[in-house]
């Protein structure tokens, strides 16, 4: 009846959580996971206005990381978060480490909203050869992108 997450809603945190793993796959699929040299997430509308108090912004790192929210540890939330922030590093998908400042990399946009959906978070890549892309998803409730 109910799913696993981070927050107090399953449209905050599991599926952001679930759109971070879902890009990751698709930069690994595409062999583009070893030239990410920076990673930006927007946060849009709802997204952004209970972001921090409802943990996107937690599980949408976690997602990066590579961590699965059915099988992650809940008590070990806090030690991977403060450890991000603390070494300022996060190893998307568990294998790239790239620099990674969470006041910086995830930007809440408060007053800016998507068409289609107030639940919408962006991430913005460059890659070592100067290449970039951006890939928007949509977090529709239940935990599902």
């Amino acid at each position: 009846m109910f799913k696993i997450g981070v927050g107090p809603s399953s449209s905050h945190t599991l599926g952001p959580w679930r759109a971070a793993q879902a890009f990751v796959h698709m930069l690994t699929s595409n062999a583009m996971l070893q030239q990410v040299e920076n990673i930006r997430v927007l946060l849009y509308g709802s997204l952004a206005k209970t972001g921090v108090g409802h943990g996107t912004d937690i599980a949408v790192q976690l997602g990066l990381s590579g961590y699965d929210p059915v099988s992650f540890d809940v008590n070990a939330i806090s030690a991977k978060i403060d450890d991000i922030q603390t070494m300022r590093r996060l190893v998307v998908g568990g294998v790239h480490e790239i620099e990674f400042i969470p006041s910086e990399h995830i930007e809440f946009l408060y007053s800016e909203s998507l068409p289609y959906h107030p639940n919408a978070l962006s991430f913005l890549v460059s890659f070592t050869n100067g290449d970039s892309i951006a890939e928007t998803y949509y977090s529709i409730g239940g935990g599902l992108w």
